[in-house]
């Protein structure tokens, strides 16, 4: 990897320790989880065989595993479980139907404007609830949720740095990064999507993190033994797509497949790079064409892990199908190519795909499709599916 890619990532070219690339993976970790206790276990953050979580989201995010067969998976499990697990899959697709409607507008405040300061690190690595979770997360390249809510919260909340600079460094390091559901999550929890912040306080490490404290250097003098103060808000206008979309049937993609000529080959992205992706699954004798953006990747910075898990992916897809391996600029990689494509609900996709021009277009594999009603808030966006 460092020899085509070198410059193109922070840090170092070494997989996560904890996380391995590819279908099989994938596979085998949809197959192993047992969502029982999922309810009451999800938000343990240490010692660590307390945690609950599934550890699905880095297969999920590259769609290894689709969010319709993660749904079906669980079927049959104890019903509070299920219920609990299946609201959470509806906050990745509640957070991909946003991004897919709002695009990069989403890196602004959805309710309220939250001013920081954009060279501050606003973790402190003496805290060791701090410390353990930002350690997980350039380790590990993934963190429990609790945990991701005491990060962005004592960030933005309490030290006053810039949310989105935390959350361009959680894009950075997570291998489940997405802007869609990362950047949702940052909005929700410094307050910014919902004007009501999350207050990271000792009292929950306390409870999901039993006996951290008793190891920190701050045990005696914790900063976040009382309730954080609200940080200064400042309501704005909402954007006018939150309350409805003037064209839902663009931002949710084709219902059916859109032949406009016979492909070559399958062009395939980090967004969806699963075996059961459509237009690879329809095609399955056609090379796949993977282009790594070296403009993109040489501005984002990637760390190596989030590189290693996608290669470890490609090398695999490589023993089972021919496929093709690029490095420059997707348009220019795929101009003059007749290629079957799956729609991608991404601004960038989209902005490339316009140039590309895929002669096979395939609907993308919604768990609800995108329909014209609120995405003001969570619970507004699933109401407008019912009507």
């Amino acid at each position: 990897m460092e020899t085509h890619l070198g410059g193109l990532y922070s840090g170092s070219a070494v997989g996560s320790p904890a996380f391995v690339g590819g279908q099989r993976a994938a596979d085998d970790a949809l197959a192993s989880f047992d969502v029982s206790g999922y309810a009451a276990q999800r938000n343990e953050v240490w010692p660590e065989d307390r945690q609950g979580a599934s550890r699905l989201s880095p297969y999920i995010r590259h769609n290894l595993i689709t969010l319709p067969e993660a749904w079906t998976a669980v079927g049959g499990g104890p019903s509070r479980d299920v219920s609990k697990f299946r609201d959470e899959l509806m906050w990745q697709e509640y957070a991909r139907h946003l991004y897919a409607r709002l695009g990069t507008s989403t890196r602004h405040g959805l309710r309220a404007s939250l001013r920081g300061d954009s060279e501050r690190d606003g973790w402190p690595r003496t805290m060791s609830c701090v410390d353990l979770a930002v350690r997980q997360l350039e380790d590990d390249g993934w963190v429990v949720n609790q945990a991701r809510m005491w990060l962005a919260s004592h960030w933005a909340v309490r030290e006053g740095a810039d949310w989105r600079s935390g959350e361009d460094r959680f894009f950075r390091h997570l291998l489940d990064g997405s802007r869609a559901a990362n950047r949702l999550g940052w909005q929700w929890t410094v307050g910014t999507g919902t004007g009501r912040p999350y207050g990271f306080s000792r009292q929950q490490v306390e409870r999901r993190a039993p006996g951290l404290c008793r190891s920190c250097h701050h045990e005696r003098d914790c900063p976040i033994a009382d309730w954080p103060d609200d940080p200064d808000l400042e309501r704005i206008e909402a954007h006018p797509l939150l309350k409805s979309d003037p064209d839902a049937p663009g931002t949710a993609g084709p219902q059916s497949i859109e032949t406009t000529g016979t492909p070559e080959a399958v062009w395939i992205t980090a967004e969806s790079l699963g075996d059961r992706d459509p237009a690879l699954a329809s095609h399955p004798d056609l090379p796949a064409v993977f282009v790594f953006d070296a403009a993109l990747l040489a501005r984002l910075q990637l760390d190596g892990k989030r590189l290693v898990f996608l290669t470890e992916t490609l090398a695999e897809l490589a023993g089972r199908r021919s496929l093709e391996v690029h490095l420059g600029q997707p348009e220019e990689v795929l101009a003059g190519r007749a290629i079957a494509a799956t729609f991608t609900p991404v601004p960038g996709w989209r902005r490339k795909a316009a140039t590309v021009n895929p002669v096979e277009l395939h609907p993308w594999p919604w768990l609800r499709r995108p329909r014209a009603g609120s995405v003001s808030s969570f619970s507004a966006w699933r109401k407008s599916l019912d009507r």
